[in-house]
């Protein structure tokens, strides 16, 4: 394929995952704030709707241009978006753009055999758009979480919980960044740079479902603990095959088992809030954004197994 097409598709598959992430990490904390720090819950707002308008735009040129394993993967959308989105706004009183989710389900896959110069030149502006956008909201990240451990701010949003959202915004600019130098990506060659990187999303995941849960959910309490257990040796594991202690494909094989556990795990609990049987403080629109990223970690464990 033309390294010029291999540019916009890769753009454009990129911002379709990460764009929506964006945009719900700035609704996260815009959660999160106490009334004294109305400035930042406007500007976390801000940024979502600046996020929402850059997806909008990559939706609008994504048609038949993105590959159907990404599509078809979950990790644009889910089956519980569209309902976690709008149970979120509901219990928010937030508006979340639904005609996003509308949009994306009407995505069709597709090569992109002739090349577009007008396509390939909008595609560029918005990587940097992309890259101003995204630079901005790891200081603003930067500068909650420096004020959090200071102690000159509260949030309801875990120490952890804001670096964590801060390294997966770090990785998606440097994606941009590298796409934009018209850098070709070939994830099978960083595989585990990429499952160090996962494994430990993951095990957070399992750490913060466990904090949210109401004390007497026992038993989805010890699924998340044994969770965040089994993917933290799955980290170590993932730094020993870098330093060649381990052999990388059994590290590729047990993180791929554990994944496609924990993306179980992640779908019930996220029908289960939706249907009001798991007892948490957990809005459902995060509980199907971690599910979304567990099905992009396994569609990358499902490339590096080859």
């Amino acid at each position: 394929m033309d390294t010029r097409s291999d540019f916009v598709r890769q753009s454009l598959e990129l911002h379709l995952f990460f764009a929506r992430i964006m945009k719900e990490h700035s609704f996260f904390l815009q959660l999160a704030f106490t009334p004294r720090d109305q400035d930042y819950t406007r500007k976390a707002d801000d940024f979502r709707m600046e996020f929402d308008r850059l997806l909008g735009e990559v939706i609008a040129l994504s048609n038949g241009v993105v590959s159907q394993d990404v599509l078809r993967s979950g990790e644009v959308i889910t089956p519980y978006t569209l309902n976690a989105e709008k149970a979120s706004s509901y219990y928010t009183g937030v508006r979340i753009p639904i005609e996003l989710t509308q949009g994306e389900a009407k995505l069709m896959g597709g090569d992109l055999i002739t090349f577009n110069p007008n396509l390939e030149e909008r595609v560029f502006y918005i990587n940097q758009r992309a890259i101003e956008l995204i630079s901005e909201l790891i200081r603003f990240k930067a500068n909650i979480l420096s004020n959090v451990l200071s102690c000159k701010m509260f949030t309801v949003n875990y120490p952890l919980l804001i670096d964590h959202i801060m390294r997966e915004a770090k990785l998606y600019l440097q994606f941009v960044q590298r796409i934009q130098r018209k850098e070709y990506i070939n994830l099978e060659n960083e595989a585990i740079e990429q499952e160090i990187f996962w494994n430990r999303i993951m095990a957070e995941h399992s750490k913060f479902i466990r904090g949210f849960l109401d004390p007497t959910e026992d038993e989805l309490f010890e699924a998340a603990n044994n969770f965040g257990k089994e993917f933290d040796q799955l980290t170590k594991d993932s730094i020993e095959a870098m330093n060649k202690t381990l052999p990388m494909e059994k590290v590729t094989e047990d993180s791929l088992r554990a994944t496609e556990a924990i993306r179980d795990f992640k779908a019930q609990g996220t029908k289960g809030l939706l249907e009001c049987k798991v007892k948490s403080i957990i809005i459902p629109l995060l509980g199907d954004h971690t599910l979304r990223e567990a099905n992009h970690y396994l569609r990358l464990l499902k490339i590096f197994e080859k």
